[in-house]
């Protein structure tokens, strides 16, 4: 438990730094107008469900640099990193043309065209900072495979320090540059990605930890045997994702055809859950990076009982967080917004989040746990069903009216995102299970 706890804080801070950046997004959008804070929410659901689709092919890395550093193969990481180096800049060729045309995105929300113009203006500065990010991304599956989460850590919490005076020169129009409102959130997100993308490879560069990787001692071209399989790995991680989150996407998109309260609330409640998210998913992640390593030194019973205890800190927080949620729920929606109906509705929606929450925490960790055991295929479907059969599907029955009864507004979407959630947790935890066990057994034969 010592070592999972140790990995596992620094990747927490370093993923509620990140995710602190759009809190100060919904925050200072949301103090400068409503349709600002609706432009910035739509716009980073859409950002979201395409950025973190393609970042979930580079996870591939990190089970893969774990298993290679369980078995001291460690000239072989510095050869994974340079071809997922390569992948990550194709992969920033294909966001970028994504982000710079959501129209059809755009079109399912049915925004008036005010909300609409800044939804583009957002995305398409988020775009040029994609290939920033993609790039920061390989470092970080490279440092977490290794067990060293703190420079990912120190670099985020950096950009975090830079994003609120950042944000306040863009969106007001300091220091002699015009106002741009929601699009300044992505101006400064984009600034962030480059600095922090070039001093982690900086980072790289003259540390003595790094060193033994290889590297930068020498030039390669893109391997496609290797770059194949990090794809086999990484692409169902990806899909698992892309359902996930455009799930999430849809959501806030069906959710905006109710109006800018409703938009609004759901982008507090959303943005919320994302943040205590962050918790079990550094959980995961960090017994993940464990059970990888424990299987790459052929240790089976080791990374099932890394996996047990995984599960059982990350439910145990999870607990702790929807409790104070729940109770807190009305003190948390005044922090955000001034608008009364916009606190209302969220105080509403926050009960929800609680739930929700308990079944985030579930399926995190155990769908991290399957990605060290390389099962990627059967999760990406156990999502596909849960998340978009019932989630969305129910969510559209519930929340717009039809054959469930009459319209119920966003928590028609959010009972069902919490039903659909449920059952993936329960899917992917069974499957884990099974698989840890099968493992287990076959090491003592």
């Amino acid at each position: 438990m010592r070592d999972l706890i140790r990995l596992a804080w620094p990747v927490f801070v370093a993923q509620v730094a990140v995710m602190a950046n759009g809190l100060i997004d919904t925050l200072m959008a949301g103090h400068l107008s409503s349709i600002d804070l609706a432009a910035v929410g739509i716009g980073a659901a859409i950002y979201a469900s395409l950025f973190i689709s393609v970042t979930g092919i580079l996870l591939a890395l990190s089970p893969t640099v774990a298993h290679l550093q369980g078995g001291r193969r460690y000239e072989e990481i510095g050869e994974q990193v340079r071809q997922a180096a390569w992948l990550a800049g194709v992969l920033a060729v294909l966001t970028i043309a994504l982000l710079t045309f959501p129209e059809p995105l755009l079109a399912i929300a049915q925004l008036t065209p005010e909300v609409a113009s800044k939804v583009q203006a957002y995305l398409d500065a988020m775009a040029w900072g994609a290939p920033a990010a993609l790039f920061f991304r390989v470092f970080y599956g490279f440092s977490a495979g290794i067990s060293r989460p703190r420079p990912v850590m120190v670099l985020n919490l950096l950009g975090l320090g830079l994003k609120l005076p950042l944000n306040w020169i863009f969106m007001h129009g300091q220091l002699g540059l015009p106002p741009l409102g929601a699009a300044g959130c992505g101006v400064a997100s984009s600034l962030i990605a480059w600095l922090l993308a070039i001093l982690s490879w900086i980072w790289c560069y003259r540390q003595e930890a790094y060193r033994p990787y290889g590297l930068f001692s020498r030039w390669s071209w893109p391997e496609w045997t290797r770059l194949a399989a990090l794809a086999r790995l990484g692409l169902p991680i990806g899909a698992t994702f892309l359902v996930d989150v455009t799930a999430f996407t849809f959501m806030a998109l069906f959710i905006a055809r109710f109006g800018p309260v409703a938009s609004g609330a759901h982008q507090i409640a959303s943005s919320l859950a994302a943040l205590v998210f962050m918790l079990p998913t550094a959980i995961g992640h960090a017994a993940a990076v464990l059970a990888g390593q424990a299987l790459g030194r052929s240790e089976a019973g080791a990374a099932r009982l890394v996996g047990l205890r995984g599960l059982q800190l990350g439910l145990g927080c999870a607990l702790i967080l929807a409790t104070l949620i729940a109770f807190g729920n009305k003190t948390i929606a005044s922090l955000y917004t001034q608008d009364s109906a916009v606190q209302t509705l969220t105080g509403q929606l926050l009960l929800l989040v609680a739930l929700y929450h308990l079944a985030d925490a579930l399926q995190a960790v155990a769908v991290y746990l399957l990605r060290s055991y390389r099962k990627t295929a059967i999760p990406m479907l156990i999502y596909a069903l849960a998340l978009w059969g019932v989630g969305l599907g129910g969510g559209v029955m519930l929340g717009l009216g039809g054959v469930l009864g009459p319209a119920r507004g966003p928590s028609g979407f959010w009972w069902a995102a919490i039903a659909g959630l449920w059952l993936a947790g329960f899917g992917v935890g069974a499957y884990w299970w099974h698989i840890a066990n099968k493992a287990t057994k076959d090491s003592t034969q």
